[in-house]
């Protein structure tokens, strides 16, 4: 008496191509869910609050003499208090190639180590290549305080008194 064997398992066996391909499509799925939430986290806005690309506090009118330029580095620019007391806050950052660009005291004027762009006090271009001014934030003074706006740049052509804000 001859008994046949069936070939046919009672279940189902996961074959080695159907388990690679089950792992490549669990670890795609995984990626893609990664790069969802890095893609969301890169599209929520972030805490502007004294952090450049929000209003930042520079500090007290008063700590600012007649005449000086004084470095905000948190905020990517300058406070320029004139000789007349009034303010701006400039862009560092070169209207040529965007280099940022240091304030020389003993020259008295913005140099960009890049190409050699020179800026007046005021942001004015003294030496090309730069094709326009400093960049300016929005300056305001609330109860001695000297707040940048440093969310928008504001372009311009050349330095006009109604860019100044005074205390």
């Amino acid at each position: 008496m001859t008994t046949t064997t069936s070939n046919n398992p009672t279940h189902s066996q996961l074959k080695r191509r159907d388990f690679l391909k089950l792992t490549w499509a669990a670890l795609g799925g995984l990626a893609a869910v990664e790069l969802g939430g890095l893609a969301l986290a890169y599209m929520q806005p972030r805490p502007a609050e004294g952090e450049f690309g929000g209003v930042i506090t520079a500090g007290k009118v008063d700590d600012f003499p007649a005449n000086s330029v004084t470095q905000i580095p948190n905020g990517r620019f300058y406070v320029v208090r004139l000789a007349d007391g009034g303010f701006m806050a400039l862009y560092q950052r070169c209207t040529h190639l965007g280099c940022n660009v240091p304030w020389n005291q003993t020259a008295g004027a913005f140099i960009c180590p890049c190409h050699s762009s020179q800026f007046d006090r005021q942001g004015d271009v003294q030496n090309p290549p730069a094709p326009r001014p400093l960049d300016l934030f929005a300056v305001t003074i609330a109860d001695g305080m000297i707040q940048v706006n440093t969310g928008q740049p504001i372009q311009r052509q050349a330095f006009d008194p109604s860019q100044v804000v005074y205390p």
